[in-house]
């Protein structure tokens, strides 16, 4: 159903306003703020309405509300002074107050059905005007095939399809498109990139299932629609023993990796641009990439970065939170100069994400785990991070960054349960030998000092310079009764941070339990650091 005001047609399922058939460029909240005010023009929309229904309940500032209700008028054709269309009631809200009819899409065209009649043959040929990408990454999931041969299998492979969407969603940082528009292509052979077009997305992810006796086979694979380039593809296998929790698993296993995936794409889209054009995102991408990376080099490229988001856009709750995070891993390797501001600088913009972004799950996890190490509040720290969790249970990052939190409070078989969870999620993440660390200290506070060992020279493959796994392996060795490699370990440590002593452990991890800071202060007092 499409909507028809003055000479205007919005087309809520094609995303699309046009003015005597030509269409209006808006932006993607603007365009669901003015649906909405249509949909609702029986009555007064107010602003906690339109948190919900525009920015997901998260909170923006009035200044915010009001210039996107001013980009909803000037899209229409209005303005703050006549509001022949969208009329304020002070104190109350916004309404939308223009005679609108229903058009049956059925019997009616919208823009992207005009056709141009050619006048020596009659011929007609189709004008359709490809719709502009959103202002984030976007994507569609189609409909899966089923090569099964079996009509019954139908609800299975739409569901595990439903499944994936409704998990996608969850992304605040992805644009996705609706189930139902999605499957307006079921039973359609069409290209990527026509539906790309169509639908206004960078990518589309396709798939297939196939089923065997009582095993299935999905595979899916990820396109750029707007070159038509295959990005990443995978194969998942399950048996029907459990047909919803093989749906879950399924879904759960896609959009675990294609998270980090479409992350790593957009980052080096974001690399190509020229300085000049890049805006809020493409300086987060960029402080992301050098995030991920854990040198000290690109921690001190990555913090301006994040502050030049910041700048453009002040509440970009998930540049607040990489902010935040890089205090923390300065604070975590040794590196911070003036220790008391760098601590108050980085638990001030880790609150500012928590509060900006209470419903984004990036901002959740990154800016909660930066306040646990930063003000040593384990405990508001895991709460923040359980809520992201809720609202992404697909996010690795939430998993692994809440159990290393929990290892710190002395939850270590729980916390082993998270990481195992996150590695098997995100299993090529970029931040695998955060997760590798996370593993050693929760071993080396069981006791288990070789398991501790290994994963903690894993970590250090990854990154020489870790001084949390440096030190681990240090005091494991020592404990295990190698003194010769646990001096060994110690004298690298020293390198890296010669202001470490036992006496300042305690403002160097968080960790609560008295049992495990004895551990780790004696397991590194033998291997020789410092009283």
């Amino acid at each position: 159903m499409q909507f028809k005001f003055a000479d205007y047609l919005l087309d809520p399922k094609r995303r699309e306003l046009t003015l005597s058939g030509q269409v209006v460029a808006v932006g993607p909240q603007v365009f669901d703020l003015l649906v909405h005010l249509i949909e609702n023009r029986e009555r007064v929309v107010g602003k906690d309405d339109l948190l919900l229904a525009v920015w997901g309940g998260r909170i923006v500032s009035e200044s915010t509300i009001t210039s996107h209700i001013n980009a909803v008028r000037k899209a229409i054709g209005d303005n703050g002074e006549e509001q022949h269309l969208v009329r304020t009631v002070p104190r109350k809200g916004f309404r939308f107050v223009g005679d609108v009819s229903l058009v049956d899409v059925g019997n009616d065209v919208s823009a992207r059905d005009l056709v141009a009649v050619n006048g020596s043959s009659g011929e007609a040929r189709a004008a359709a005007p490809a719709l502009s990408l959103p202002d984030k990454p976007s994507i569609t999931v189609l409909p899966f095939q089923n090569l099964s041969g079996d009509p019954e299998q139908e609800y299975f492979t739409d569901g595990v399809v439903e499944d994936i969407i409704t998990a996608l969603s969850r992304i605040r940082w992805l644009f996705v498109i609706a189930r139902n528009s999605s499957f307006t292509y079921k039973d359609r052979t069409v290209e990527p990139t026509e539906v790309g077009r169509e639908l206004g997305v960078r990518y589309v992810l396709e798939g297939s299932v196939r089923k065997s006796g009582n095993k299935v086979r999905i595979t899916g694979q990820l396109v750029d629609a707007t070159t038509g380039a295959h990005l990443w593809a995978e194969r998942f296998e399950g048996t029907f023993d459990n047909i919803f929790e093989l749906q879950d698993g399924i879904a759960e296993s896609v959009v675990g990796a294609i998270a980090p995936q479409l992350e790593r794409i957009e980052i080096e889209r974001a690399k190509r641009k020229p300085t000049e054009s890049l805006d809020a995102y493409d300086y987060y991408l960029r402080g992301m990439a050098k995030l991920h990376s854990g040198t000290r080099e690109a921690l001190e490229a990555a913090l301006p970065l994040f502050y030049k988001s910041i700048a453009l856009d002040d509440e970009f709750a998930a540049a607040y939170a990489g902010a935040a995070w890089c205090f923390f891993w300065c604070k975590l390797n040794g590196w911070m100069v003036d220790r008391t501001a760098e601590i108050a600088e980085g638990a001030r913009l880790a609150r500012l994400a928590v509060e900006l972004g209470r419903d984004d799950a990036v901002a959740l996890t990154r800016g909660g785990h930066a306040l646990g190490h930063l003000t040593d509040d384990l405990d508001a720290g895991i709460a923040l991070i359980d809520r992201a969790r809720l609202l992404n249970p697909n996010f690795a990052l939430a998993w692994f960054l809440g159990g290393v939190l929990r290892v710190f409070r002395g939850e270590t078989e729980s916390a082993m349960k998270d990481l195992t969870h996150a590695v098997r999620l995100s299993p090529l993440d970029p931040e695998m030998f955060r997760m590798q660390t996370g593993t050693a200290i929760a071993h080396f506070f069981s006791g288990n000092y070789d398991d501790a060992l290994v994963w903690a020279e894993k970590a250090l493959a990854n990154l020489p310079s870790l001084l949390a796994a440096v030190a681990l392996a240090a005091a494991s060795h020592a404990l295990a009764g190698r003194p010769d490699e646990a001096r060994r370990y110690m004298q690298r440590l020293r390198q890296l941070d010669p202001t470490l002593s036992v006496s300042n452990l305690r403002d160097w991890l968080p960790i609560h339990r008295p049992n495990d800071f004895k551990r780790f202060a004696d397991g590194l007092r033998l291997a020789g650091l410092p009283d």
